[in-house]
């Protein structure tokens, strides 16, 4: 997602696209999977960098997410116990994978999970939305055990 096609999406709903905004979005796409303080963290280190003074708070970072997925922008999971992360909405057709032991998150294709969900929707009748679905557990490295040939090293999260 571009901050072209924000402004767009923005426009087409009667909105402004603001530098705050745009720079949330730059975060996330930056950042992959990133929890609203995280996204406050970059837009702030990157404004510091440039010598811009833009600065945004935490409260505006929540609001221009929420916003954005709102209109399809980005898209949202949760991934531990704290705050939601956050991501790209053309970038949801994958599994979570988060490990307990360091903390990475890898992906893995979303088809994995669609026998998964038409078994819990034959026997409960429950359609399961598996662009929000996560699954914790430990990852290969932590394990000792060899990854599978073409598995990446995923991106590590506090």
């Amino acid at each position: 997602m571009t901050t072209e096609a924000l402004d767009a999406a923005l426009r087409e709903r009667g909105l402004r696209a603001t530098p705050q905004r745009r720079s949330v979005l730059r975060a996330v796409a930056e950042l992959g999977h990133a929890t609203p303080e995280e996204v406050c963290d970059f837009v702030e280190t990157e404004a510091g960098q440039a010598g811009s003074g833009e600065s945004v708070n935490l409260s505006t970072v929540y609001r221009s997410l929420e916003l954005m997925e709102k209109i399809g922008v980005v898209s949202h999971t949760h991934l531990t116990h704290g705050s939601p992360t956050y991501q790209v909405a053309d970038h949801v057709n994958h599994l979570h994978l988060v490990c307990r032991g360091c903390g990475r998150i890898d992906e893995a294709d979303l088809d994995l999970a669609v026998p998964f969900a038409e078994a819990v929707r034959a026997a409960t009748g429950f359609e399961t939305d598996l662009a929000h679905l996560s699954l914790h557990g430990t990852c290969a490295d932590c394990r000792g055990v060899a990854r599978p040939a073409g598995h990446g090293h995923g991106h590590p999260h506090d």
